[in-house]
């Protein structure tokens, strides 16, 4: 079997830049809690330069991510990105590992992206996401701050994360917003609504932890029985029925490890039946966080 991403299929940001809906993302490729340098700095490179001949073309990373570890390694590895999108994000500081603290201050984010674009060795963002809204700043100043990054053309186009249907529309008052990066999974279902919403605007939705699905893998289970009847994992099922959820979604799993990477693409070589993806629908709406 031939593994490519693009068998997920495709998706144009902001009516723009098309990427295989099979993305990856680029959390995973740093030290213990998120901080300093991998592990295994070798193997992560391996991975990373792996991602094209796969067929990936669409990674996400963020400035906090390290800090700034995750940012460098993809431009060792990759740069200069033939063919690729390279999406990164501002608005989380770093204390410490497993700490993250919110910054909208529009000073922090301007200057973050700045040096984003440094790390990366590139002109501009292609596309840039608030990490995060931040509840002491005004949203107005935060969205006023990314309308300045598209004017001065350091970015291209430019994201939310984690936010509500009524945060992209207060957001889509002051620029476009091209996609939405929420927590979104079999087990985590609650952002529905804005996943409906993104479909209907035509917003990329990337949802962040796509692999989780939690007791819905125990042996038996559904998900279980429906895995071993693609000779898959229970994984690979779960990333399979998020590509089907919507063709706005672009899943974006991570992984430092090169195996761990060719088993999520493989991913996208699983079709699931319209029963298949209604039961999994059904069985994880029970089971769904509030």
């Amino acid at each position: 079997m031939t593994l490519n991403a693009a068998k997920s299929g495709s998706f144009k940001i902001a009516g723009d830049i098309e990427v295989h809906r099979l993305g990856y993302g680029a959390m995973r490729i740093t030290g213990e809690g998120i901080w300093g340098v991998p592990k295994d700095r070798a193997e992560c490179l391996r991975t990373l330069k792996r991602l094209p001949e796969l067929g990936i073309n669409f990674i996400d990373t963020a400035n906090s991510y390290g800090p700034d570890v995750s940012e460098r390694l993809i431009r060792e590895a990759l740069h200069p990105y033939d063919g690729m999108l390279i999406a990164t994000k501002a608005g989380l500081e770093r204390p410490g590992p497993n700490n993250w603290t919110l910054n909208g201050r529009p000073d922090y984010l301007i200057d973050e992206t700045r040096k984003s674009l440094q790390k990366l060795g590139i002109e501009q963002i292609a596309l840039w996401q608030l990490h995060r809204i931040d509840p002491k700043v005004p949203a107005a100043e935060q969205f006023d701050a990314v309308k300045f990054l598209l004017d001065n053309k350091l970015i291209k186009h430019a994201g939310l994360s984690q936010v509500s249907v009524a945060d992209i529309e207060d957001a889509s008052k002051v620029f476009d917003v091209a996609t939405v990066q929420n927590k979104y999974n079999l087990i985590d279902r609650g952002s529905e609504d804005v996943v409906d919403f993104c479909e209907k605007k035509g917003i990329g939705f990337i949802p962040w932890y796509p692999l989780a699905s939690g007791d819905l893998a125990r042996p038996g289970s559904l998900l279980d029985r429906i895995a071993v009847k693609h000779g898959a994992a229970p994984s690979q099922i779960a990333l399979a029925w998020v590509l089907k959820r919507s063709p706005v979604m672009l899943p974006i799993p991570g992984t430092s490890q090169v195996k761990h990477l060719e088993e999520n693409v493989a991913a996208a070589e699983i079709i699931l039946t319209d029963d298949e993806f209604q039961e999994l629908n059904r069985a994880s709406q029970s089971k769904s966080a509030p």
